[in-house]
């Protein structure tokens, strides 16, 4: 793995240590830094003529600044002649954006694919895209990978039983299988209606729940009122407890908060994003995707199946 380097951007630089730890290779020296007037600057320290780079990015916490960062660096290796250059993105900016739903709205996660690719991304890795039609939007090849072998592990370690696997809404039902055929759960569903973005309200539970476990399986987690009222309508149909798992664990505003007085007892989540101390609870447990996103990034390098890491 002569030829393989690794560039960390600046949003998630303990994952991407966690990553060339795994991996037994070191991180490519490279200065970000800003102008007086904002304006991001690259400079790659070390020769990648004729390498494979992997650039590790997540678009969070400030969504546009990680984003344009990832664009910047990308360009700066087009310019400095590496062989490829793979977009490691655990956590793909404006993934929610990926449809006209309204008249004169944008598909902004087809812009991101675009701009990436015009930047010089040659190559894709992202973790649980918001939806997996997004790939469709480059025209480069992407790998999607599935944070749900790293959440399954430690839900399976940690002893939970009686469970039934539940999937915040509709579009989230494949994942929810996933998840139950794994551990050998039976699934439900929350009914809610969606008045405006960042907004929900849960109407009922589709599924038999009374005396179970709740495990709810989401891809984001943002402002966590559809966790929150979802855990609330569970309970109140009859669950003994409330377990969430996620991989995105974005909790803007007081999300924090509202969980902590929420009837889940455990919040699990990836450390696709870097979270702050001050996002940091009790009921929070983080587990690294680094072995996961790391092997991935191995397979691709040596030109074997990453698909098979799923099966």
């Amino acid at each position: 793995m002569n030829d393989m380097k690794i560039i960390s951007g600046s949003s998630n630089l303990p994952l991407a240590k966690k990553i060339t730890d795994y991996l037994g290779v070191n991180l490519t020296d490279v200065d970000i830094s800003r102008f007086s007037d904002g304006e991001i600057y690259v400079h790659v320290k070390e020769n990648v003529r004729g390498s494979d780079v992997f650039v590790v990015q997540s678009c969070y916490p400030d969504v546009n600044e990680s984003f344009m960062e990832l664009l910047v660096l990308c360009d700066a290796l087009k310019r400095s002649s590496a062989k490829q250059i793979i977009a490691v993105i655990p956590y793909y900016a404006y993934a929610r954006q990926d449809r006209k739903d309204r008249p004169r709205v944008p598909i902004t996660a087809k812009l991101v694919a675009d701009l990436l690719t015009k930047a010089g991304a040659s190559r894709v890795l992202s973790v649980d895209l918001h939806t997996g039609q997004i790939q469709g939007f480059f025209d480069i090849p992407v790998d999607h990978l599935y944070a749900a072998p790293v959440l399954i592990d430690h839900v399976v370690r940690s002893g939970i039983k009686n469970c039934v696997v539940v999937s915040p809404d509709a579009g989230g039902m494949e994942r929810a299988r996933y998840f139950a055929k794994k551990i050998n759960a039976k699934v439900a569903m929350i009914d809610k209606r969606r008045q405006k973005a960042n907004v929900s309200e849960v109407m009922h539970v589709i599924g038999e729940i009374k005396g179970k476990i709740a495990l709810i399986v989401d891809d984001i987690v943002d402002t966590a009122g559809t966790i929150c009222k979802a855990a609330d309508a569970l309970k109140k149909e009859g669950a003994t407890n409330v377990v969430v798992c996620c991989t995105h664990s974005i909790l803007s505003g007081n999300a924090k908060e509202k969980i902590a007085q929420s009837p889940i007892s455990r919040f699990i989540v990836t450390d696709t994003i870097k979270l702050p101390k001050e996002k940091l609870f009790e009921k929070l447990e983080v587990l690294s995707v680094s072995s996961l996103i790391g092997e991935a990034m191995r397979r691709i390098y040596n030109n074997e199946s990453v698909s098979s890491l799923f099966l």
